[in-house]
C-alpha cells in the first residue's frame, strides 16, 4: 500500500459520523477554548479546513453571526452539507493541492487534518496565505509517536490484543502517507511560516466513553484493511470490540497537539 491508496478513514463510511460526534465530544471543549481566546466576535470571517462535521462550523457559525462568514471545506463534505446555511458556506476543496478559497480571514482552522495530507508543506502556507494580518492560524493534529498505545496500563491480554491492533492501525495510517509524530513539529513549522507569537498545548484523554466509541467506529471502518493486511483475523476484532463494548478497558487517544499564532 501507498499513500496514493487514498484515505484510510473514508467519510463516505457510515462510521465517519460517529467518528466525528466522538471527536467533538472529546475535542471541541478543546478547540472552542483556544477560538475563544482570540477573542471571535461579530463580523469575523473564518475558514474551517477539513471539516468533516458540523459540530465547530456551527459553533463558529453562532459566534460570528450574521456579519461574519464561515467557509468550510474539506474532500467529502457529505457529513457537513446540513451546516451549508448562513453564514455558513461548505465547498469541496482539497487544502493540499488547491488554492485557498480566498484570502482576509480572521481565522484559520484545522483540527486532525495535517496529518494525513501528503503535501502538508502546501497545506500549510495555503493556510497562512489566506489569513489577514493579524488573522490567526489554529492547527490542532495527533502525535500517534508520543503516546502509541490504545491502553496505556497493559495488565491483560484483552489491553495486548487492543495494542496490537491499534500498532496495526499506526502502520496502515503510515503506509498511506500519514505522519505519525506531526504534532510536535507543529509549533516549529508556524514559526517557520512566519508567524508571530506562537504557542502550543496538548490534551491527552486517557478514558472517557467517547474514547470507546472512537475506538469502535475506527475499529469497524478499518476492519476489512486490517484483515486483508494479516494485521488481525475477524474473531480478534470480534474479541476486541467485545471488550470495548464491556466498558472495562480503559481506552485512550493520541494526544492532541494545537499550536497557533498570529500572521
Amino acid at each position: 500500500m501507498t499513500q496514493t491508496d487514498g484515505y484510510l478513514l473514508d467519510n463516505r463510511q457510515t462510521e465517519a459520523g460517529q467518528r466525528f460526534d466522538a471527536f467533538a465530544t472529546l475535542f471541541d471543549p478543546t478547540t472552542f477554548r483556544h477560538i475563544e481566546r482570540f477573542g471571535i466576535g461579530s463580523g469575523w470571517r473564518c475558514w474551517e479546513v477539513g471539516a468533516g462535521g458540523t459540530s465547530v462550523v456551527s459553533w463558529l457559525a453562532k459566534k460570528v453571526g450574521p456579519t461574519g462568514r464561515v467557509v468550510a471545506t474539506d474532500i467529502d463534505t457529505s457529513w457537513a452539507a446540513s451546516a451549508a446555511r448562513p453564514p455558513v458556506e461548505i465547498r469541496v476543496h482539497d487544502v493540499g493541492a488547491e488554492e485557498p478559497p480566498g484570502e482576509g480571514f480572521d481565522l484559520v482552522h484545522a483540527r486532525l487534518v495535517l496529518v494525513h495530507v501528503p503535501d502538508r508543506e502546501r497545506a500549510l502556507r495555503s493556510m497562512v496565505k489566506a489569513l489577514r494580518p493579524g488573522g490567526r492560524l489554529l492547527i490542532e493534529d495527533a502525535d500517534p509517536a508520543l503516546q502509541p498505545l490504545l491502553c496505556p496500563d497493559e495488565h491483560g491480554p484483552e489491553q495486548q490484543l487492543a495494542n496490537r491492533l491499534r500498532h496495526g492501525f499506526r502502520k496502515l495510517l503510515a503506509e498511506r502517507g500519514a505522519d505519525l509524530s506531526y504534532g510536535r513539529k507543529l509549533p516549529r513549522l508556524l514559526r517557520e511560516a512566519g508567524l508571530r507569537e506562537v504557542e502550543a498545548d496538548a490534551y491527552f484523554p486517557v478514558t472517557s466513553t467517547a474514547c470507546a466509541d472512537l475506538e469502535s467506529a475506527t475499529v469497524r471502518q478499518i476492519r476489512d484493511q486490517l484483515v486483508t493486511a494479516g494485521i488481525a483475523t475477524n474473531e480478534d476484532i470480534d474479541r476486541h470490540l467485545a471488550s470495548v463494548a464491556s466498558g472495562s478497558m480503559d481506552l485512550a487517544t493520541a494526544p492532541m497537539i494545537s499550536a497557533w499564532g498570529r500572521k
